[in-house]
C-alpha cells in the first residue's frame, strides 16, 4: 500500500541514495560496527524519515523544516564519507561517486523547497 510521498521525486532519490549508502556500510570493518556503521544508517534513514514526515505535516512551513532536516542528514552523511576516506575504509573513486549522489539530491530537496517556498501566502506576491 504505497503512500502519496512515495511519488515524490525527491523522496525516490533519496531512498536510493539511502540503498547505496546501507551497500557501502555493509562493507566497513567490524570496528565501526557500533560506531560509523550506525551512525551513517541512521543519517541516511534520517533523510528519508523526514521527507516523509515532513509531506504528511500540517503545512508548507512545516514541510519545509522537515526538509532542511533531511538536507543537514545528506550533509552528515557526507562528513561520514570524509571519515571513511580518512580511515581509509574505501578507495576514493567509490567515494566520490556516492558524494556525488548526495550533492544531486541536495539538489533535489532545494528545488523541492523552492517549490514549497513559492506556495507559501506570504511569497505569492513575490516574483
Amino acid at each position: 500500500m504505497p503512500s502519496d510521498f512515495e511519488n515524490l521525486d525527491v523522496y525516490k532519490r533519496a531512498r536510493e541514495l539511502r540503498k547505496r549508502v546501507s551497500m557501502l556500510i555493509k562493507q566497513l570493518p567490524e570496528v565501526e560496527k557500533f560506531n560509523l556503521m550506525s551512525q551513517m544508517r541512521r543519517a541516511s534513514l534520517s533523510v528519508t524519515n523526514n521527507i516523509a514526515v515532513g509531506h504528511g505535516s500540517q503545512s508548507y512551513r512545516h514541510n519545509i523544516s522537515y526538509l532542511y532536516k533531511a538536507r543537514g542528514s545528506v550533509y552528515e552523511l557526507m562528513d561520514d564519507l570524509i571519515a571513511c576516506n580518512d580511515e581509509g575504509y574505501f578507495q576514493a573513486e567509490h567515494l566520490d561517486d556516492l558524494k556525488s549522489d548526495m550533492i544531486n539530491t541536495v539538489m533535489v530537496i532545494n528545488g523541492y523547497i523552492r517549490y514549497l517556498e513559492a506556495k507559501l501566502p506570504d511569497n505569492r506576491s513575490r516574483s
